[in-house]
Parts: structure tokens; sequence; C-alpha cells
């Protein structure tokens, strides 16, 4: 049975909502969440998620609200400085702009480290991650599978994190007590597929001239040769999607933490795992590899990793 207290505000509703029945949840305390040295880190008291949730839904409300009238438009595209062509637009910087507005009115003490706006400095613990237009080759193409990522980290570790894709109506949010995907008012727990070797497994990436023409290209060719079906183009999507059980294998090379940290609290809290197939933390952005249960992603780190 999924607790109302794990739902954010707009997926509650007086009438229509639809529960996916016999979904088995996995439960972590606060207290489970360890840092990079094994040890607890623990708080006065335990963060209370789902008011969290409502606030970082709120949040991508607003991005959403301003981010849209750009969608479609053919609005003006800046490139950032780099080896492949990465675009920005207005669309990303005002989405950016209205999330941080509200983090500063209701959090002040709170750190904030955007793709846009770079990073402030917090006096608390807790970090907001954002990533406004996760995805902006698809936005500026007219596709909708962009998405705006929001995530909160305690000391460095991720601890909570939303996708919105406000034309698809596709949210997917996790925290340590589990992971959902809501659709139009229709709320789901999600889980991972397990059990599901390389060879029968579903992989998804963004893009393959993202992996260079060396040892990454080679390897990720190799590794997509095992796999049994390769898409393309998802960007965060493809994380989600293997959340939800749909994908085995979501992975993207040279990833920034805004990338990434928000898409690891509902990766884990659907019961799958994360990896920086080149030894680094995989919060911090890099090259990093999720898959639905740890024997397939030990299967695809003895190829990436070499």
């Amino acid at each position: 049975m999924i607790m109302l207290k794990h739902m954010t505000w707009s997926m509650i509703r007086k009438s229509g909502i639809r529960f996916c029945d016999k979904i088995m949840l996995r439960h972590m305390t606060w207290s489970m969440i360890r840092g990079s040295t094994g040890r607890e880190r623990r708080m006065s008291r335990m963060p209370d998620w789902a008011e969290l949730t409502r606030f970082a839904t709120a949040l991508a409300e607003a991005a959403a609200g301003a981010i849209l009238p750009f969608f479609r438009q053919n609005t003006a595209v800046d490139v950032k400085d780099g080896p492949v062509w990465d675009p920005v637009t207005e669309g990303d910087r005002a989405g950016e702009r209205a999330i941080r507005q509200l983090i500063e009115r209701h959090h002040p003490d709170h750190g904030i480290h955007g793709e846009e706006y770079g990073v402030k400095e917090g006096r608390s613990p807790f970090t907001w991650v954002l990533d406004p237009v996760d995805g902006t080759r698809a936005f500026v193409s007219g596709l909708p599978t962009w998405a705006t990522l929001i995530g909160l980290s305690y000391e460095g570790r991720p601890v909570l994190g939303l996708m919105n894709q406000p034309v698809v109506g596709d949210m997917f949010h996790g925290t340590p007590e589990g992971a959902w995907h809501s659709h139009r008012g229709s709320v789901c727990a999600i889980r991972t597929r397990q059990g599901v070797p390389l060879s029968r497994a579903t992989l998804g990436t963004t893009a393959p001239e993202l992996y260079g023409g060396g040892d990454n290209q080679r390897r990720f060719q190799a590794l997509r040769a095992k796999a049994q079906l390769t898409r393309y183009g998802g960007d965060s999507y493809s994380f989600c999607l293997m959340a939800a059980g749909h994908m085995d294998i979501a992975m993207d090379c040279g990833l920034q933490p805004y990338d990434i940290a928000p898409l690891l609290p509902i990766v884990s809290g659907a019961g799958g795992v994360a990896a920086e197939w080149t030894g680094g933390e995989a919060a911090h952005g890099g090259n990093v590899i999720t898959a639905g249960s740890q024997a397939l992603l030990d299967e695809a780190l003895a190829i990436m990793a070499g």
C-alpha cells in the first residue's frame, strides 16, 4: 500500500487517483544513508520527505511556467564553449531563475548549484542541484524529451531527486523511502527490472558521438553489441525509464553533477544501482552508468571499465 505521505500536493486529488497494485516498496531510513567513507551521517531529526517533495514539485511547476513559453518558438540559441555543440536558450535561464527565487525565499540557508548561474554557497548542509532544461538539444529541436531536474543533497550526498517533463506530463521523484512516477494525476511506485542479463537488456543513452573516438567509444560499442536493444536520444528520460522497469541500463558520458545528482535518488529509490566507470563518484558526474540490478551493473562495468 502506498502511503499518502509519500505523495506530492499536485499528485493528491479528491478523486480519480489510480494506484498501482501489488508493488513492493523499498524502504530506507535516514540513518541508512551513508557517506563516501561508509560512516553513517546523522541529523538531529529525520527530514520530512513529503514536505521536501512538495517543495521540489512546486519548484518544478514554477520552472515549467517559465520554460514552456520558449518551447517550439524557434528561440534564439547561444552555444557554450566545449568539445561538442552545447546549446543554451533563454528558457534554460528563465527556468533556473524561477527555481532559485523560490529556494532563496523559503530556504535562504540552503546552497544552490545550478547549470546556468553556478554555485551559491549555503549555511546549511543542504544544497539544491538544478538543471532547468536537461536535454537542450532536444528542446531546440522541438522534441518533448527534455526535462527539468531538481535534486537535494545533504553534505554532498543526493537524498531527493525529481525529474519533470511538463509537455508529456511525466514526473518522477525519489527519496530514501522509495521512488514514484506521476502522470496527470495517476501515481505509481516504481521498481527496476530484476534478473535481466546483459544479453536481454535494453540500454538507453543520449548519443553515441558523445563517447568520443577513444576507449570510451570502443567500449560502448562493445557493450551495445552485447545488449539486446539500444535506444538513443533519451537524455534524463533513459534513467527514469530504467528506474521504472522499462529499460535495464541507462548511461551517459561526460556528465556534470547537475546532470546526474537529481536522478540518483530516483534510481536508488527504485532499487537500481549506479557507478562511475572510471572509478569516480557518480554524484560528481563524469562517466555514469546505472542498472536495474547489481549483477547487470557488474556485467556492464566489466566492459566499460576495461
